[in-house]
């Protein structure tokens, strides 16, 4: 892991030289060579190589020198200035020091130490709002300090009191013999998933468990200095960009270049994708964008399906789920493989997902891997802050579901019992008055994965279809279907009921069917006896379905049997409602037709 962290520093050109980490500038202290004050500058977004003296500056009396927060160099108040003093002290101490190779430097020091400068300064940097933890260095004369060429070698002689010495190891990033570092710089990008805000330590061995052999320290994992900066500058490039998923950072990365629109990890996590909730208050994605990533990336399948690839392809994926615990980098999965077989498992994933809409017109739309997990969570009609439940529930379960979608194995038991839970609950939902017949698509999507995946393991000749399949083996998805038929017959004969037979029985049907369907059937031939036009229609389809059962109905399902009643009861229920379209259109056309037919007989 480690090694390919390196490997991609090095390609992305992201390693600094030793001693160097890229910080947000907040603002420029800008003085004339002559000293005066001329102002503060706010910096650029862009974050520019500022010395680093590492953990060191985290603790004790030093600090980070040439670039530091203001706490220190221009304490806001009595009270920073007796909490920093030490640090201010070690900072103009070395400034000082500086300034014997690049005299420019004295004027920042008379700076830091004339009250009225002082004072100045403070009032400008509060009128502009920065912050006490906010980064500042100066400007000599229109120069950054940072970028004096005597300055940099200054440092470069300098920093070397703080390199490690003594007997070398082999570094356990690169195999070259070195000094290990003592400690290590922390990682930047996890405060959002647990993290620090001041970054979190990826070695660490402050605890003897952590001690092996007789070692101590970072004897225990020797990491030479150059080697481990590649290290923190791939993490920290890599996070900035990482999507949260479930309470974790997904960062991910190839052995060689790929454009991010053909990524095919992108793709997975819905990359163009936004969380948009429709009238219903579902979350429903629009197709924007989301259809160019597909078309790119299914491309890129093709051409490694081919063999003729248009540009040179990774030959290697790398996954890491990260998160922050009390200040360390938790490693909660790592993954690497063989990124033809990604491609085949994604493309496996997209086709185990495929499934008809509510209203049977077309496939449902593409939709980010986070708003999915939401239905593997207990349905709460409130939910302010669902992805930090999500994050307390399933951080469990998303690396083996991660997994099994990036290797095509099966998906673990809890997304179908999960899944089927939501449905449960979603459906006796009286608040929802369009939904609450309707299954949660989303939620089915899960389980007819989850079924597809076993069947393949079964060896089963024939997967589950996306559409309706009249001829499934199953008679518990045929179980589902006939619930949804008897349930579109009593919606049609009684539309105003306040509570349908759906609210009453589905979820009892969905686990015992044989106590229910016959219950059911007694009630379908009162409301058949309601329908005018559509009788005949729901009657044969009806008997169609009930056919399909076979002679037994089942009385006890198990959790693959309740995923198939889920899936049948919404497979019927499009197909019920893409007849309803076709029809209203025939309908309209004949209409049309006939009113055509009238006004030419009028002429």
């Amino acid at each position: 892991m480690l090694n390919a962290l390196y490997r991609y520093a090095i390609r992305e050109n992201l390693v600094l030289p030793a001693g160097y980490v890229k910080k947000a500038i907040r603002a420029y202290v800008s003085l004339g060579a002559d000293g005066r004050f001329l102002g503060v500058i706010p910096g650029d977004a862009d974050k520019v190589p500022c010395p680093d003296i590492g953990s060191m500056a985290n603790s004790g009396e030093k600090c980070n020198v040439l670039a530091e927060k203001r706490s220190i160099l221009f304490p806001g108040d009595e009270k920073q200035r007796d909490q920093y003093a030490a640090k201010r002290a070690y900072f103009q101490a070395a400034l000082s020091e500086a300034a014997r190779e690049e005299p420019r430097l004295t004027v920042c020091l008379k700076a830091m130490g004339d009250e009225t400068v002082f004072a100045a300064v403070s009032a400008e940097l509060d009128r502009m709002k920065v912050d006490k933890s906010n980064v500042l260095t100066f400007l000599v004369d229109g120069q950054s300090v940072l970028e004096m060429p005597k300055v940099l070698n200054w440092w470069g002689t300098f920093r070397r009191q703080f390199q490690p010495s003594g007997a070398k190891s082999l570094c356990l990033i690169t195999g070259n013999p070195a000094v290990p570092m003592t400690t290590v710089p922390p990682i930047s990008g996890l405060s959002v998933v647990g993290g620090h805000a001041r970054g979190d330590a990826l070695i660490c061995f402050d605890k003897d468990a952590f001690c092996s052999y007789g070692l101590r320290q970072a004897a225990n994992a020797p990491v030479s200095e150059d080697a481990y900066a590649g290290v923190k500058a791939a993490l920290d490039a890599l996070l900035s960009e990482a999507p949260v998923l479930a309470g974790m950072k997904f960062v991910h990365w190839y052995d060689k270049p790929l454009p991010a629109q053909e990524d095919q990890m992108m793709l997975l996590l819905g990359a163009g994708i936004a969380d948009e909730e429709d009238d219903s208050g579902r979350i429903e994605p629009p197709a924007a964008n989301a259809a160019q990533i597909r078309l790119a990336a299914d491309e890129l399948v093709r051409s490694v399906e081919s063999g003729k690839p248009a540009h040179e392809l990774p030959n290697l994926y790398y996954i890491l789920l990260l998160s922050g615990v009390n200040g360390r980098v938790m490693v909660r999965a790592y993954q690497q493989g063989n990124y033809q077989e990604l491609a085949r498992a994604l493309q496996q994933w997209e086709r185990d997902l495929a499934l008809t809409n509510s209203m049977g017109t077309g496939l449902m739309k593409p939709a980010k891997l986070r708003a999915r997990l939401i239905r593997l969570m207990p349905k709460q009609n409130t939910d302010r802050n669902i992805f930090d439940r999500m994050s307390r529930e399933l951080s469990g379960l998303i690396p083996a579901i991660v997994n099994a979608i990036l290797t095509g194995a099966s998906l673990p038991d809890a997304v179908a019992s999960r899944a089927l839970a939501y449905l449960r609950s979603q459906m006796l939902d009286a608040q929802e008055e369009e939904t609450r017949r309707t299954p949660d698509p989303w939620a089915v999507q899960w389980l007819k994965a989850w079924l597809c995946r076993r069947e393949r393991k079964r060896d089963q000749k024939e997967e589950s279809a996306v559409e309706y399949n009249p001829n499934h083996p199953e008679p518990a998805y045929h179980c589902g279907a006939l619930v949804a038929v008897y349930g579109a017959i009593q919606s049609l004969a009684m539309p105003e009921v306040n509570a349908s037979l759906i609210d009453r029985y589905y979820a009892s049907a969905s686990q015992t069917p044989a106590l229910v369907i016959g219950q059911l059937s007694r009630l379908s031939n009162y409301h058949v006896s309601k329908l005018e036009g559509l009788r005949t229609y729901f009657v044969d389809l009806r008997d169609e379905v009930a056919s399909a059962i076979g002679d037994t109905v089942p009385t006890v399902l198990t959790p693959e049997q309740q995923a198939y009643f889920a899936l049948g009861y919404y497979q019927m229920g499009a197909r019920l409602n893409r007849d309803y379209l076709e029809r209203k259109a025939a309908a309209a056309a004949k209409a049309a037709q006939k009113n055509t037919a009238s006004s030419k007989e009028e002429q």
